[in-house]
């Protein structure tokens, strides 16, 4: 059973270094300008996975309830993860990695 643990905190990119503000709504778990989260929860917010490997945007989709949709693949171990776009992100770089992808 998959349980969710709200953990929205301020944090520096490891792939762009830009300083990253709480979300304020939500949880934040990823950096809004270039897309990039960090391979920590095997549950969302439990901090309990232990790659720690940087994920990498690779793809969108398009899910009628929770609009975009990020795809990662952990640059560590392969993993693929995905999570929802939070209103801040860099709508400029959805797009791009949108051309790259196939959308759903």
């Amino acid at each position: 059973m998959k349980k969710f643990l709200e953990i929205d905190e301020e944090f520096i990119c490891e792939n762009c270094g830009k300083k990253v503000e709480k979300l304020g709504y939500s949880c934040r778990n990823h950096c809004p300008y270039c897309l990039y989260s960090k391979h920590l929860d095997i549950n969302p917010g439990d901090r309990k996975e232990d790659c720690h490997g940087m994920l990498e945007p690779i793809g969108i989709e398009i899910n009628s309830k929770k609009g975009y949709v990020i795809v990662y693949k952990c640059k560590k171990c392969g993993a693929i993860r995905k999570n929802k776009a939070a209103r801040d992100d860099d709508m400029d770089v959805i797009i791009k990695l949108s051309s790259n992808s196939n959308i759903y």
